[in-house]
């Protein structure tokens, strides 16, 4: 019987690292677990996904090396075939949310054993009018940050690139927006500084969820109508001490359907999985779909899955 066959994809402009010779070492360990390998670099945004599309139906793993937003490409492109590829994922980012949700460190090599040696799951995928994000979309106060910080600033100062530009966010004045939504049949309409619609439990480095399961059919919806900086920081407070369902102004929902209509364009679009999305419609159904398989390490499999 032949070696397997891995496609490396890699953003060379994720995180500080030197990627060849990173690549190099994981040439060598896909080898030993007897995967023959072939390595493909993005070239400009977008690259992944069609890297992804143009891929062979005979290739037995995909392994992705960059921030969430190429892992957002790479799953963009995979639901776009008709024969679906196994994925998985090293972060190579700034705050690389999914990297800490799945068990992964800061190694990669280490990172690419654990993959290596660990379990093919089904992940649910959301979908936000036929755009998929893997584990969050917000839009609104603070939701920006994550595509709105310059990538100079995220590569020479990382973490902190995102909270200097939360930080200038926060003084700024809230702008709320009109919205009205269906969740499981009933409507409601209201002002709102931010809407989050997650998949995991963190975000921004940050978790903010409890009990997420990512097979569950369900995601969980977060709106708030929190304006002013006060409110804000007892909200901050309230969060720490009671968790995120108990604070004033936040309204959270656990669904598997929910239709979003704006009654004005807002100032900034949604940003999913740290991109911003490219769709400029007022009406939003998002929704959840099967059909992902991921190879994920062991660690962190019972945290995050049912079954």
């Amino acid at each position: 019987m032949g070696m397997k066959k891995c496609a490396l994809v890699c953003n060379p402009n994720s995180g500080h690292n030197k990627k060849k010779p990173i690549i190099e070492k994981m040439i060598d360990v896909l080898k030993d677990y007897d995967y023959e390998t072939e390595v493909y670099y993005t070239k400009y945004s977008g690259h992944a996904k069609k890297i992804i599309m143009s891929l062979k139906d005979d290739i037995d793993l995909v392994v992705s090396l960059g921030g969430d937003g190429t892992f957002n490409e790479v799953v963009t492109g995979n639901f776009k075939r008709p024969k679906k590829l196994l994925l998985s994922h090293i972060p190579l980012g700034t705050t690389n949310d999914l990297g800490a949700i799945f068990g992964l460190g800061k190694n990669p090599i280490t990172n690419l054993k654990m993959i290596l040696e660990g379990t093919v799951k089904g992940i649910d995928i959301c979908m936000i009018n036929d755009q998929p994000f893997v584990y969050v979309a917000g839009l609104g106060k603070f939701t920006d940050v994550a595509y709105n910080t310059p990538r100079k600033l995220k590569k020479n100062f990382g973490y902190m690139a995102y909270m200097f530009n939360a930080l200038k966010s926060f003084n700024q004045k809230t702008h709320l927006f009109e919205m009205s939504y269906e969740i499981d049949g009933e409507v409601y309409t209201g002002l709102y500084s931010f809407a989050l619609v997650c998949n995991a439990r963190r975000m921004a480095g940050i978790n903010v969820f409890q009990d997420v399961k990512m097979d569950d059919g369900k995601f969980e919806v977060l709106f708030s109508n929190i304006t002013a900086k006060k409110d804000i920081i007892k909200s901050l407070y309230y969060f720490k001490a009671n968790g995120i369902k108990n604070v004033p102004g936040f309204y959270f929902f656990r669904t598997d359907n929910l239709k979003i209509r704006l009654k004005d364009y807002p100032k900034n679009n949604w940003c999913i999985d740290g991109e911003k999305l490219r769709d400029r419609s007022l009406t939003f159904d998002i929704k959840i779909v099967k059909g992902l398989e991921m190879l994920l390490p062991n660690k962190e499999l019972k945290n995050i899955f049912i079954s």
